[in-house]
């Protein structure tokens, strides 16, 4: 019988712990303050940023939200950001991605200050996991992470795959794993003998975009799987990058979609942000 790995009582733990230390700061006189900024009004990132904000409102940390339009110039992006960075009241800095085409993201990622890039998506942040040195990381892995800590899954020693090699997660998934003593493989869309490479993994990370791609054709008896993809059907239903139904029976643990990695997200988040305030 498999394990369900409860995201949504995880994240809830890990924000109970931040709103403690958010209440400490504030005793001393240390108020943290996180800038939310919205380009358009992509439906899916409004959804994000309002989970953002409920966030910030239970832990207790003030959130500042700036709603721009979607014809907003880069420029103008750049100079609230700038205007963020030199603002020593803003302890973290979140541009909601993805942006209007016409504005280019790396340049605006580069422009945040990386002592407040809570998303952990700036090259210096990136560089510091990278060579074990202190930094933001990326919210989604270090999510992971918190789950399969909290959930008694050890990971040093294991045989990990990593199935995905984005910036966001990908990459610094394989990264924090190594950290963990793991041995790391990352499998892509040009990797040959997929399901022999992921048939390998002690613990399987899934984050292909593709819905309900993996089947118990891909996954070991025993393993455990984490499925960071969430997709939208026809009728309004979620799913993930793994056929939930299919996989659970062979596994030792795995995550539900919806209610597994994405509550973690906005939990470390919310990490990252009274951590900014501790460290400045």
């Amino acid at each position: 019988m498999y394990k369900l790995i409860d995201g949504k009582k995880i994240s809830a733990q890990i924000k109970d712990e931040c709103r403690e230390k958010a209440a400490r700061l504030n005793e001393q006189g240390i108020k943290i303050t996180l800038a939310v900024i919205q380009v358009g009004n992509d439906p899916a990132s409004s959804v994000y940023v309002s989970n953002k904000k409920k966030g910030c409102e239970y832990i207790g940390i003030q959130s500042l939200s700036y709603e721009l339009p979607e014809d907003t110039s880069e420029e103008e992006l750049l100079a609230l950001v700038r205007k963020l960075n030199e603002d020593k009241n803003v302890n973290g800095i979140l541009v909601q991605l993805p942006l209007p085409g016409h504005i280019c993201e790396d340049k605006v990622i580069r422009t945040i200050d990386s002592h407040k890039d809570v998303d952990g998506f700036h090259p210096e942040s990136v560089g510091a996991l990278c060579i074990g040195q202190l930094g933001f990381v990326s919210c989604t892995p270090a999510g992971i992470i918190q789950l399969l800590r909290r959930s008694g899954i050890d990971i040093a020693g294991k045989e990990c795959v990593v199935l995905g090699r984005s910036n966001i997660v990908g990459k610094p998934m394989a990264l924090l794993l190594l950290r963990e003593n793991a041995t790391v493989t990352v499998a892509h869309s040009q990797t040959k003998n997929l399901k022999e490479v992921t048939r390998r993994a002690d613990i399987l990370i899934v984050a292909v975009g593709k819905s309900q791609m993996i089947t118990k054709d891909y996954v070991k008896e025993g393993a455990v799987v984490i499925d960071v993809g969430i997709h939208r059907n026809a009728a309004n239903q979620l799913s993930g990058d793994v056929n939930f139904e299919d996989v659970a029976p062979v596994c030792s643990a795995i995550t539900p979609v919806p209610g597994g990695v994405g509550p973690m997200t906005i939990a470390m988040l919310m990490h990252n942000c009274v951590e900014s305030a501790s460290r400045s």
